[in-house]
């Protein structure tokens, strides 16, 4: 019986070759015994064990893409839409086989930059440290500070809704999206907003796609506004006693203050930056520069008034916060924990507190002051039992806590997502109408969508 069932899987195999190299050539379909690292690493790392990749297409063009999806959906075959692969690893595990993964790496044009409107459009493919370089020409930026950002595309982006310490002024990126095009899961290819500010069309479909992990639809388009580069930046980052630490935090956030970052971290992430084992609070304030200098001179107060040690960052205030965020940021390949959490702002020291005292081996954690998200990182041998406990905590102070990137066998162990709200109903109905067969990222989404 598994012979016949070894030899439909062959079958199929070819079958997708043979279709999917009359829309876009040999050269540009990959078989998976074929595929290179680290593709085939990443893939590996998304899927079931027992699932199997049929082979890897790079469409050249939005149309291209279409007709292969067309085709997969013609034919019931799962997709797995991609873009670089960098964060591929997040989420659960697809499990139907074959798979057919799809990258939009290729698809890495600017279609339009309006300076004056502050908006951008681009193809999905393209990479954000190539957006960002662009954009530094006209002396403007995309306020968004994503995991691998030499490597993750503006789609991926998107789709995880990976937008990182920026939050804290800008929000998050579904707030910096004006329009998107997309792929249907039946090939057909649909649009919603625009490419002004003022245009609001569509915005519920927008937030939908927005960290949907791929399982809506394969994103090819999309506009989003931009800001004119700060003339000045620098940061200060107070550390000391927690209690003190979660007051400084208050009063910033309740202070004419605006910074455009203002993260607490905790000691290990301190001790990587070499500023000691203490709790500290980075804040970056950009701005014109006597604005960036009264703004620091009133925080520093403010530690100074809490008995807490300041250290100031001005020319290598960029390098600073790449070093951060290298240090919350796991090497796809690695068996570390990757971890988002969520916390009421006002518990977030008091979760740091918590998880000291659970004596883990190797922990450091990362949350935005104003919102309450943040990463969780840890050794990839902590039980299931330790982290249902961590999850435990943060649903209790009003959070959560979702596995990004573990070792396959740990999310088999255990459901990544942890949602426990009352949503999913509407969540698998919303992917019924989007995706009736299931076919685009099976099971990579919460509650296995």
């Amino acid at each position: 019986m598994s012979t016949n069932f070894a030899q439909k899987d062959a079958d199929i195999i070819q079958a997708i070759a043979q279709q999917f190299e009359q829309i876009i050539g040999t050269a540009h379909l990959h078989p998976w015994d074929k595929i290179d690292p680290p593709w085939k690493d990443q893939i590996t790392q998304a899927i079931a064990p027992n699932s199997k990749v049929a082979c890897l297409a790079f469409p050249q063009t939005v149309a291209e893409l279409a007709d292969l999806v067309t085709c997969a959906h013609q034919n019931q075959w799962s997709v797995i839409p991609t873009g670089s692969g960098s964060k591929l690893h997040w989420g659960g595990l697809i499990h139907p086989s074959p798979l057919i993964a799809i990258s939009t790496q290729r698809l890495n044009h600017l279609i339009d930059h309006a300076a004056g409107d502050l908006t951008v459009t681009v193809e999905a493919g393209m990479r954000f440290g190539e957006l960002q370089a662009l954009l530094a020409k006209a002396n403007q930026f995309l306020a968004i500070d994503p995991s691998y950002p030499q490597q993750a595309t503006i789609g991926g982006i998107v789709a995880t809704a990976d937008t990182g310490s920026f939050r804290q002024r800008y929000q998050g990126v579904r707030d910096m999206l004006l329009g998107i095009s997309f792929v249907r899961a039946d090939g057909k290819m649909a649009k919603a907003g625009g490419r002004v500010v003022k245009n609001v069309a569509g915005y519920d479909l927008m937030k939908l796609f927005t960290g949907s992990y791929g399982t809506l639809g394969i994103i090819t388009q999309v506009t989003l506004r931009v800001y004119p580069l700060p003339e000045a930046s620098q940061t200060m980052i107070l550390s000391g006693d927690q209690d003190a630490i979660a007051e400084a935090t208050s009063v910033l956030l309740k202070s004419a203050l605006t910074p455009t970052h203002a993260d607490i971290v905790s000691g290990a992430v301190m001790e990587t930056l070499g500023l000691g084992a203490a709790t500290g609070l980075a804040v970056r304030f950009q701005s014109i520069l006597p604005s960036v200098k009264e703004q620091m001179s009133r925080l520093e107060e403010v530690g100074r008034s809490l008995n807490l040690h300041s250290t100031h960052y001005i020319d290598d205030d960029v390098e600073l916060w790449e070093r951060l965020q290298t240090r919350m940021t796991v090497a796809p390949q690695s068996n570390q924990i990757t971890c988002k959490i969520g916390i009421q702002p006002s518990n977030a020291i008091a979760l740091l507190h918590q998880l000291h005292q659970l004596s883990l081996p190797s922990w450091s954690a990362q949350i935005h002051s104003a919102s309450g998200l943040g990463r969780f990182i840890c050794a990839g041998d902590l039980s299931p039992n330790h982290l249902l406990n961590i999850r435990d905590i943060c649903q209790t102070n009003g959070g959560f806590l979702s596995i990004l990137q573990a070792p396959t066998a740990l999310k088999q162990q255990i459901e990544v997502w942890g949602y426990a709200g009352n949503a999913l109903n509407v969540m698998r109905s919303l992917k019924h109408q989007f995706d009736p067969q299931n076919l685009l990222s099976p099971g990579r989404f919460v509650g296995g969508i």
